[in-house]
């Protein structure tokens, strides 16, 4: 099998090397989480809550495990991290809520003699992708809602950041969630996207990432009509009026920016800001960002990490080269 290198972004070491999932063996595992499915769909909705809360446990538990290993592959500094595994465990614990919410309703008939009544089913088996910026927050809030349901699922996280998406796998099997309902395979977006669609086993594919892959993913879904779910890309700008709070436009836009080093989805790509305050503007802004700390994540009082790889830094400074220009 072909080996992952999984890099620290900070400084370039490998922190673990694991084994790609071949194909083969992800259409067993495939294979599994529909087994699994027959008996997972079958416990009491109460029963999927209490196993999702102490998986919610868990996570609380191991949080700073869990944000030392999201620094480690991702770079994000390690109290943003820390604030990811929260974000993340958020998703866990509605869901464990939502499952005892799963209600049907009844239709007003046309008849005195017909009543129309409507259940919710778990759709079956989902095939999940997600990116390497938010490792744990992207992946639960996919498998958590999924689980609640009924669902059993298969994700395939990021290379860069799989190991994120492994412990959390882990502490669900540990908190008694079944380990062929939720399961985790080693594979490029590409390979992933090819081996859930074409399956017949899967009838759900939810996709976090861009709008050009997302695209791909629904035509491919579309040949067996499976249940799709994308969350692509944006352009979101930030618009400072000519009344705005100046020192706090400043702030808001080094939130918005520099988040994860900028690696984000809802992150400002332009701003546009009145012309009467520009220059206030650009001078407080410049100098809040000369006063950022930038460094290895784990470092005290870093607030900006580094980017995910040389192709991301690579970008950045093309994008450097065309404003100058």
């Amino acid at each position: 099998m072909t080996k992952l290198d999984v890099l620290n972004p900070a400084t370039n070491e490998v922190i673990k090397i694991l084994e790609y999932t071949d194909e083969q063996t992800a259409h067993r595992q495939i294979e599994r989480a529909h087994e699994a499915f027959q008996s997972w769909k079958q416990v009491d909705a109460h029963e999927r809550s209490a196993k999702l809360f102490e998986w919610a446990r868990l996570v609380d538990e191991h949080k700073n495990e869990l944000a030392k290993l999201i620094t480690q592959e991702g770079g994000k500094p390690y109290k943003e991290a820390q604030g990811e595994v929260d974000y993340a465990n958020s998703y866990i614990k509605w869901y464990a809520e939502e499952a005892k919410r799963i209600y049907g309703r009844t239709i007003p008939a046309n008849s005195s003699s017909k009543k129309i009544i409507v259940q919710q089913f778990p759709v079956g088996v989902v095939g999940a992708i997600t990116p390497w910026n938010f490792p744990a927050a992207m992946i639960t809030r996919k498998m958590a809602p999924a689980l609640a349901a009924g669902c059993t699922i298969v994700c395939k996280p990021a290379t860069q950041t799989p190991l994120t998406t492994i412990r959390l796998v882990e502490l669900a099997h540990e908190a008694g969630i079944p380990e062929d309902a939720i399961q985790y395979v080693i594979l490029s977006g590409k390979d992933a996207g090819e081996i859930f669609n074409e399956s017949p086993i899967i009838q759900k594919v939810t996709f976090t990432g861009s709008t050009q892959v997302g695209k791909k993913l629904i035509e491919q879904a579309s040949q067996s009509v499976k249940n799709v779910t994308m969350e692509l890309g944006g352009l979101a700008p930030l618009i400072v009026h000519e009344d705005a709070n100046v020192d706090l436009a400043v702030d808001q836009t080094i939130a918005t920016k520099f988040r994860n080093a900028g690696q984000t989805c809802i992150c400002a790509n332009r701003i546009y800001v009145h012309e009467s305050i520009e220059q206030e503007y650009i001078e407080k802004l410049t100098e809040k960002v000369h006063a950022l700390k930038v460094g290895n994540g784990m470092d005290e009082d870093v607030v900006v990490g580094p980017l995910i790889n040389q192709e991301g830094v690579n970008k950045v400074i093309d994008q450097i080269k065309d404003g100058r220009r």
